[in-house]
């Protein structure tokens, strides 16, 4: 699923030649677009971790005439549990079409996933994600991509490009930023743009969760295979946890902002709990204040500690009211001079949702496409990182315009990978 051995360079000059090369793109013939209609439709699965397997489950229950055709992996063992898993399904198995020669292992699988299929779900460790996403759409495939998309600038960057190009072809492509698919969320933060709270002065972002797993290092896993198999707790991999988890609620928030992004970050986090050299070198804690050029404020803090408390929100204070967007249990609320107002219309399954609309929509000849918010997004969360890590205020334009490459020096097996130093503040320099 992963480049055969390409180097830094290489790598970087692809994402040169995706833009460079995307007016060229528009001339791909006709055939490789799948257009409106009944025609049975391919659906490949890169990535076989428990998102993916979720993706794949969704994907072919959100149109009446779909196929599972592929399946890519870097290791062998998830992509068949992956498949045994659908295939108990009694509601899949006739939608599913996985013969042995069309599941692949390795670096690069997912080219042979993509060269046989219609839609692509991507849902590897979000380091490949611009690299699978240019792949796809330089192939003239629709995309359902997990986020985040990148775990570094010049991935932004290159998503940003490769989503362009994808309009410019007529492709959807649909994120996995799900909370955007939820009704509930959907009717809040229409209120909201509505005036319900009035003009926004603050908006808080809360991510508190527990500990999630980790896998033993092995005597005989090279660097590759033990950080690839605990990819979670490498930022090369992951972009750390508050790219990886909290992007979601950050994401609300640059929802509820209409596509307004900070235009400054400072922060702060560390590893308080997991400081463990099998937690590889990511942060257990973040805590990051951003500011709008009206200067409102973003106050954003997320934690994954055991024995805490836990709560996944988002809340806003405006000039004639507040709103309080959280899951569903604890409710969708806006107390306002206007009115209160709670949340109690009908429920769905946000994940169900995501892949229905993208379907729909690639029925219909109108594809989707999240591009620009998942990119941004995503960017939005690499931002707070760059802040905590380094102690620098940041700006949106640092951000974006950021050198800083965590490709490796090559995707290979047996790359040396050492693992790089905790970030320290103050220490740890802005690239």
């Amino acid at each position: 699923m992963i480049e055969n051995n390409p180097t830094r360079r290489d790598f970087l000059g692809a994402s040169s030649a995706a833009v460079a090369g995307s007016l060229a793109a528009l001339a791909l013939p006709t055939q490789y677009v799948h257009a409106a209609g009944s025609d049975l439709l391919k659906v490949g699965l890169v990535g076989c971790g428990g998102r993916g397997s979720g993706a794949a489950n969704q994907a072919l229950k959100a149109d009446p005439n779909v196929k599972l055709w592929a399946m890519a992996d870097a290791f062998p063992d998830r992509l068949e549990g992956s498949l045994e898993s659908l295939q108990v399904k009694d509601d899949l198995k006739a939608k599913i079409d996985v013969p042995r020669d069309r599941r692949f292992v390795g670096f690069d699988a997912y080219k042979q996933v993509i060269e046989c299929c219609d839609v692509v779900l991507l849902a590897t460790p979000p380091q490949f994600r611009p690299l699978h996403l240019a792949a796809a759409v330089a192939a003239g495939k629709h995309v359902f991509a997990e986020k985040p998309v990148a775990v570094d600038a010049p991935g932004v960057r290159r998503v940003l490009a490769t989503c362009e190009e994808a309009k410019q072809k007529g492709l959807a492509v649909v994120s996995g930023l799900c909370l955007r698919y939820d009704w509930s969320f959907r009717e809040t933060v229409k209120r909201i743009h509505e005036g319900a709270v009035g003009e926004i002065r603050a908006l808080q972002a809360n991510d508190y969760r527990g500990p999630i797993w980790v896998k033993p290092r092995q005597p005989d896993w090279s660097d590759m295979t033990w950080q690839m198999r605990n990819w979670y707790y490498f930022t090369w991999l992951s972009g750390d946890f508050n790219v990886e988890q909290h992007v979601h609620f950050l994401d609300v928030c640059a929802w509820i902002m209409q596509g307004e992004y900070p235009v400054k970050a400072v922060g702060l986090g560390g590893r308080q709990v997991r400081t463990g050299p099998e937690y590889g070198h990511i942060y257990d804690h973040f805590s990051v204040t951003y500011e709008y050029k009206d200067g409102a404020k973003l106050f954003s803090n997320c934690r994954q500690q055991a024995g805490c408390d836990n709560d996944m929100s988002a809340h806003v204070l405006g000039t004639k009211g507040t709103a309080d967007i959280a899951e569903r249990k604890k409710g969708m609320r806006i107390k306002s001079e206007l009115g209160d107002w709670t949340y109690d219309g009908p429920e769905n399954n946000l994940y169900q949702t995501e892949h229905d609309e993208l379907f729909a929509s690639i029925r219909k000849g109108e594809p989707l496409n999240n591009g620009e918010y998942m990119a941004k997004s995503t960017l939005l969360a690499i931002m707070g990182r760059m802040a905590a890590y380094t102690g620098d205020a940041i700006t949106w334009e640092m951000a974006m315009d950021s050198k800083e490459d965590l490709t490796p020096p090559a995707y290979d097996w047996d790359v040396k990978l050492p693992v790089p130093p905790v970030a320290m503040p103050g220490i740890t320099k802005f690239v």
